[in-house]
């Protein structure tokens, strides 16, 4: 187990969890893996045993509008190619630069296409050529965009909302799966944010998705207390991409 360092006295060697801590991520790399951690104080970014944190982005509460009352955060964390994304309370997605080796990471971008704060980042590597998508940013207001991580990142597709909370997002061969805070999982087409498929899916929010992609199999865990499992697949007629409940 690794926790990210606090400040203030401690016993020497001990790491002790931050306060506020919102999210945890293992950041697999094409060349590297990074443990990337997140609370109201910053961003920490590990090597892959957790023994040496490489990286500290602190984050500045007065970048918040004056007489916001809004908590200063970051949530939703995603690595594509050689990059690290990181959202923010402030509907802005952090874009990291990470080198092959070293602690000589850079905040290459910064994008700015949410209206509110960003709540889950995913991504995959492009399925196919003439699909570029491969990172999907969501936030508090439903609205979902589609990214293409190129040398400089690309808006692609902007999924309005419908004023529920997106609280999880999954991509799957050029699919995007949301979550959302009325209980419902809905498919969109990535580069074009056609909806494929609307599930009823829990009585209560989406907390999150996971995606196994291989068996292209999709776990949803909601507010309910209850666990769904979906299995995807596309329709030869119609070339959509339908969800069958397995659990």
């Amino acid at each position: 187990m690794v926790a990210a360092d606090s400040e203030g006295p401690r016993d020497p060697g001990v790491r002790q969890a931050a306060p506020g801590a919102a999210d945890v991520h293992w950041c697999a790399l094409p060349f590297r893996v990074l443990l990337v951690l997140t609370s109201h104080r910053g961003i920490q970014m590990y090597e892959s045993d957790g023994s040496v944190m490489v990286y500290w982005h602190a984050l500045d509460s007065r970048d918040a509008s004056p007489d916001s009352t809004q908590a200063v955060f970051a949530r939703g964390i995603a690595s594509c190619g050689h990059f690290i994304c990181v959202g923010m309370w402030s509907g802005r997605v952090l874009v990291f630069d990470i080198p092959l080796k070293g602690p000589n990471i850079v905040l290459s971008e910064e994008l700015a296409a949410h209206p509110a704060s960003v709540t889950d980042i995913a991504s995959e590597p492009a399925q196919e050529p003439d699909c570029m998508a491969d990172v999907v940013t969501a936030d508090d207001s439903g609205l979902l965009c589609v990214w293409w991580s190129g040398p400089e990142f690309k808006l692609l597709t902007r999924i309005p909302g419908f004023g529920v909370p997106c609280n999880s997002v999954q991509l799957w061969k050029g699919i995007v799966a949301a979550g959302y805070g009325n209980g419902q999982v809905r498919l969109y087409e990535a580069s074009t944010g056609a909806l494929h498929v609307q599930i009823n899916a829990h009585a209560r929010a989406v907390c999150a998705l996971d995606l196994a992609p291989g068996v292209g199999k999709l776990l949803s865990a909601a507010e309910d207390t209850f666990v769904h499992i979906w299995k995807l697949s596309k329709s030869r007629e119609s070339g959509c991409t339908e969800a069958a409940p397995l659990l």
